[in-house]
Parts: C-alpha cells; structure tokens; sequence
C-alpha cells in the first residue's frame, strides 16, 4: 500500500466541508498505488475516492480530470469528478493538489477470463471513439523525452547487461515513425487493477493520470502486456484473442497499425520496464509504500524482442 502523505480524521472533515457530499463515515488508504496517495472515502452521501498527487504537475489535472468528465458524460464507465462548492474540482490538502472522485463498483481482476478481456477490448475501442472530440491535448510524458533523462538516472544503477539492453531498445524505438498511427486520448496505463469488473461485466475504468494523446495501438500494447502476457512473457491466446478481436470489432485496425504492433508492444514494455526500474531504486519515503517487481517487464521485453503475434483476422 502507498500513502505518502498521511491525513488525520480531523484534516479529512474539515477538507470535506469544500464539497457538498455529506459527514465523514469513514476513510481507508488504498492499496498498491505507487504515484499518488489515495483514500476511499465513505459519507453520508456515498462512496468516493480522494486523491493526493504527489508528483503529477498541477498544469496537468485539468487535462485528467476533464478527460475522467468527458468520458463520464459520453456513456463510458469512468469515475466522475466531484466539484466543490465554489465549481470547481482541484483543492488542496496537506500541500497537495486534489480531487474526490465517484467511486465505481466492482473489483480488479487477477487472472482475466476470455469474457472479461473481450469486455475491456470493446470499452478501450469505445472510449478511443468517444474521446475524439475532446479537445485539450498533452503528450505523453513517459514517452521518448523521457526515456533519455531516465536511463541517465539508472546508468549507475544497472549492471552492464541491462544497461546495453535499455540503450539498444531506447535507440530501436527512436527510429520508430508514428506518424501514420491514428491516435487520441489513451489511458496508457490501463492495468488489470485499472478495469473494475462485476463477474464478466466491466463496472470502471479508473486512474486517468497518466493519460495523453498518443497512439491508439500504444494503449491496446499496454493493456496486452498486462492482461494476456504472464511474468515470463508468454501469451495466453485465449485472452489475447478475445482482448484484441473485440477491440477490432468495434474499431477496425488500418494497416499501419498492424505494422506497427510488434514495436507497440515493445515500446508499453519499455515504459514500464523503466518506470519500475525508477521505483525500485530511487523508493520515495511513504507511511505504507508499495514498488512492482521490474524484472517482469524486462522478460517481456526480451520476449517481444524474439516474436510476436499478429492481430486476430
């Protein structure tokens, strides 16, 4: 669990009286995060999630928190921002920027059925379509700009093995054109305990705080490497199948696309391998804290690097 700035029940209550969402029943800290500090909240009104960015820029949480509304309002399953009384939906707790957002039902999924990985394909394939039209943009801020300053951190971190390996792949993914992807809004980040489910039926999409504007095939590549890839980066085909042929379905994939999956792939698990990476050797103080094994990432990466499937049809 990771809670890096602890609240008291009497900060919480007086930080409630901002909103319009009745008296503290009660707060727990929620487990595996590993960016921000995050709480559920129950009160008189119901069920909400408060969360306290710890490192995410303040100039980005309009971008998030707008595209969290949008979605919202456009019939996809995303968790809606809960304004204050003065209109608006950041505040301030503890020298943290804010937000309380509705908390949806169900749960994450630890091994994701064929049923269940068909109904995220077909929700990711609408909520690309259906945030189209929303017109802030943001780069992707775990993309190339990234990856050069990060390896510089880990240079003295790293044995000479995995070093070489990040450098060839950072240096095969600057080659990579994209400009012929059709992208949008992406998740980017949208692991198994992103996707809420009840039974096969998908309740939620949470944690929209790494989304950007990038590459529609970059966020399927991300959601396949979690869902239908295990620690040792073989592929389970019933759920990779399902995952990917409903997504198709309901948005065709252009032949540029198809091209590029095998790079897509390689590109998700770069990101995370390197992020992980971070985590694990640059740990932050925390109450509670929570890091992911990275070495998982590194053996999909080697896995993608040696073959990789094509799309389903």
């Amino acid at each position: 669990m990771s809670v890096f700035t602890p609240v008291s029940e009497s900060e919480l209550r007086s930080y409630l009286n901002a909103y319009e969402l009745g008296e503290l029943v009660g707060y727990k800290g929620i487990e595996e995060g590993i960016e921000n500090t995050n709480f559920f909240l129950t009160t008189s009104h119901g069920e909400f999630v408060l969360t306290l960015f710890e490192r995410t820029p303040a100039a980005d949480l309009p971008y998030f928190l707008g595209v969290m509304d949008h979605l919202s309002r456009a019939g996809i399953p995303s968790a809606r921002p809960m304004p204050r009384r003065d209109g608006e939906v950041l505040g301030t707790l503890n020298g943290r920027a804010t937000a309380i957002v509705e908390r949806l039902s169900g749960r994450g999924v630890d091994q994701p059925s064929p049923e269940q990985a068909a109904a995220l394909g077909t929700v990711l394939a609408k909520m690309h379509k259906a945030a189209a039209d929303f017109p802030a943009q943001r780069p992707n801020c775990r993309g190339p700009s990234w990856w050069t300053p990060a390896l510089k951190e880990l240079h003295d971190k790293l044995p000479q093995e995995q070093l070489a390996l990040l450098q060839d792949e950072v240096a095969y993914q600057a080659r990579v054109d994209q400009s012929a992807l059709p992208g949008g809004v992406v998740h980017a980040d949208l692991f198994r305990d992103n996707a809420l489910f009840d039974g096969p039926r998908l309740t939620g999409l949470i944690d929209f705080y790494y989304a950007c504007n990038d590459a529609w095939a970059y966020d399927v590549a991300v959601c396949v490497n979690d869902w239908a890839i295990n620690a040792e980066g073989c592929f389970n085909a019933s759920v990779y199948d399902a995952l990917v042929g409903a997504y198709a379905q309901e948005r065709a994939f252009s032949e540029a696309e198809c091209q590029a999956w095998p790079g897509q792939l390689r590109r998700a698990a770069l990101r995370f391998w390197v992020s992980r990476l971070l985590d694990w050797h640059f740990p932050r103080a925390g109450e509670l804290t929570y890091s992911k094994d990275p070495a998982e990432f590194e053996r999909i990466l080697l896995a993608h690097r040696q073959r990789t499937p094509q799309w389903p049809g």
